[in-house]
């Protein structure tokens, strides 16, 4: 708690200090991500796109400055900065935050589900339009999201091949967030906690078997150094990042530049789809080659069978409450990330 309380008093400073800044210089906002700026990932290449088209349709008045690989705010620090105005834009990565944003967390809920990056993105993106209760739950944070940011499809990259759910029988599976936990469990495998950064050690030193992720992320990670086995289990994309502002920040724009902002939240989910499935192509072919990783086919109707599971349907359940305790229609919300009948 005193951390918290000194993370807040700082940010809530720093913030006034950027706000002082930000009266003679209106026209430059603050970028803060965790994200460093030579990643080179679609993640990093799809940011300096969104400045550069910022900077271009706004004519070359306003412009965004990134403060890259959390030099201003560490990742877990991000919305508490934003909303104090250290930052004026920033990414939120969604699933961190499971108290703050329970709604926005949909689809972290509904693992396996049926829909790829660009459908998560845009069933996130039609939730923000149709049901205001999303963006209220972020207002109250002092947030406003102009844009998402859902990750690839995930399988499983194992150091051991996988040919059915008997060979997951025992093996242990890097989990997080809401769903997986339950859905490892399911599949007769041990959910084992551990960090993204700390994932390819655990791999290497065989502290874990398996990590949910995509061929891109899998890559850019390195986990396929250590990990040769990617198992083609349909897992569905998970909801990564929300692209967000400093809600006074937006409200203090014009009208033109909001709606710069807003049309470049919609057109980056379009180019950041099309930058990532470039990327997971070339390092499938990368895993043909050199790199060795060979993909297996798992049988789908096995994982659909395990999603009746009681531990799998409580989770759902916990999200479908939250959301009728919002007034939202859960049961029509949920349809999106079931699998047809």
């Amino acid at each position: 708690m005193k951390h918290t309380h000194f993370l807040r008093t700082t940010f809530l400073a720093l913030g006034a200090c950027a706000g002082l800044a930000g009266e003679a210089a209106a026209e430059t906002y603050k970028w803060i991500t965790f994200k460093p700026q030579g990643a080179g990932d679609a993640q990093a290449v799809t940011t300096q796109w969104l400045v550069d088209e910022f900077a271009a349709r706004t004519g070359g008045e306003h412009k965004i400055e990134v403060f890259w690989g959390g030099s201003v705010a560490k990742t877990r620090e991000i919305p508490e900065a934003l909303a104090a105005g250290v930052g004026d834009f920033g990414d939120v990565i969604t699933p961190y935050f499971p108290d703050m944003m329970p709604l926005n967390n949909a689809v972290g809920f509904f693992i396996p589900q049926p829909m790829g990056t660009a459908e998560v993105g845009h069933f996130i993106e039609n939730l923000h339009a149709t049901y205001p209760e999303f963006k209220q739950e972020l207002a109250d944070h002092n947030l406003y999201a102009f844009g998402f940011r859902p990750l690839e499809a995930y399988g499983l990259l194992c150091t051991k091949p996988v040919n059915s759910l008997a060979d997951m029988a025992g093996l242990r599976v890097r989990s997080y967030g809401f769903a997986y936990p339950k859905l490892i469990e399911a599949m007769g495998a041990t959910p084992v906690s551990i960090a993204t950064s700390e994932t390819y050690e655990a791999l290497q030193r065989s502290i874990v078997d398996c990590t949910p992720i995509g061929p891109a992320l899998a890559r850019g990670w390195k986990y396929d150094e250590v990990a040769k086995y990617y198992i083609e289990v349909p897992l569905g994309a998970s909801f990564g990042h929300l692209l967000a502002m400093n809600l006074d920040s937006y409200n203090n724009m014009d009208a033109e530049t909001q709606a710069v902002v807003d049309q470049l939240g919609r057109d980056y989910l379009v180019e950041y789809a099309r930058v990532l499935d470039e990327d997971a192509a070339r390092v499938r072919d990368l895993w043909t080659g050199d790199l060795g990783v060979e993909v297996i086919d798992f049988p789908v109707a096995e994982l659909y069978d395990l999603i009746d599971d009681a531990g799998i349907q409580g989770v759902r359940a916990e999200w479908i409450e939250k959301a009728n305790a919002a007034g939202l229609p859960a049961d029509e919300i949920v349809k999106s990330l079931s699998f047809a009948e």
